[in-house]
């Protein structure tokens, strides 16, 4: 279930959506999330305190399944396909990705702004012009004035 009240699935038979998804989380780019990465990503989409911690945690928790304390991209890849019928894991492992789409929907109206990009993007140092952005939230199928639905922001994560 993500933000917006209706389920999603990942087009699990393209590795190239779950690849970007990763690299995205992956902000010190050496092939596997920590807290770290995911304490980077939220940076700025949250006020950070108790609530990010526990979520970061919980989302190492069910991701980390060799629980060396970071998530590598089988194990991202195995939540990710878990959630959506490749496996016995069923839906409460999914979340990593709603969870991003949570923090940078700052105002928690179910849709990811331009705004709302341009921040992830400077804290994550992407250069990442106006017209990219603008660019990105039409690939996600979304509007100028609104923003990208949680299908639309997966679409953007998979360029």
């Amino acid at each position: 279930m993500c933000p917006t009240g209706t389920n999603h699935r990942l087009d699990t038979a393209s590795g190239s959506n779950i690849r970007s998804a990763f690299d995205v989380l992956d902000a010190d780019r050496d092939g596997k999330i920590s807290p770290s990465d995911l304490k980077t990503f939220y940076k700025g989409f949250s006020g950070g305190g108790a609530e990010e911690e526990d979520v970061i945690r919980s989302m190492m928790s069910v991701a980390d399944s060799n629980k060396d304390g970071f998530v590598e991209y089988d194990e991202f890849e195995t939540v990710l396909n878990e959630r959506n019928g490749g496996g016995g894991g069923g839906g409460s492992r999914w979340g990593a990705m709603e969870e991003a789409f949570r923090f940078m929907d700052r105002d928690g109206d179910g849709v990811v702004g331009e705004e709302d990009l341009r921040g992830y993007f400077n804290l994550a140092g992407f250069d990442a012009t106006d017209e990219d952005i603008k660019a990105m939230i039409t690939l996600g199928g979304g509007d100028q004035n609104q923003g990208v639905s949680y299908d639309g922001f997966l679409k953007i994560l998979a360029v």
